[in-house]
């Protein structure tokens, strides 16, 4: 199969290539970096639909916990993903939503949905 001494990167067009040294970063392992954690997918997807409170997106995404939610938010609003706003109310209020760099995710999410519903 592949060496263990060789870096791969799939390339746009051209599969599975060995990555040579001057070569930027592999842009999927970007990708996959940026993004962050197994809940990103899930947070996009219920941020797709508009502005959402903090306790909404914890009763939407199936499965989370609060540290977790916390955790990935901050990721994805460091990477510009998400954008937090914070509202000096009693008590306070914070919305989340998409960036445009996030809405950016809409059409890979759907693919994905797709992929997902032919091979489940």
């Amino acid at each position: 199969m592949y060496s263990n001494n060789k870096k791969y990167c799939i390339m746009a067009g051209k599969g599975i290539q060995a990555k040579k040294k001057s070569e930027k970063p592999c842009s999927i392992r970007s990708s996959i970096k940026m993004l962050g954690g197994k809940w990103a997918f899930s947070i996009v997807y219920a941020l797709l639909k508009g502005k959402k409170r903090f306790s909404e997106l914890e009763k939407n995404i199936e499965g989370i916990n609060t540290r977790m939610l916390v955790k990935e938010l901050k990721s994805m609003e460091k990477n510009g993903i998400v954008d937090r706003r914070a509202y000096a109310t009693v008590p306070p209020t914070v919305e989340y939503s998409l960036t445009s760099k996030g809405r950016k995710l809409e059409p890979v999410l759907q693919e994905l949905f797709k992929w997902g519903k032919e091979f489940s």
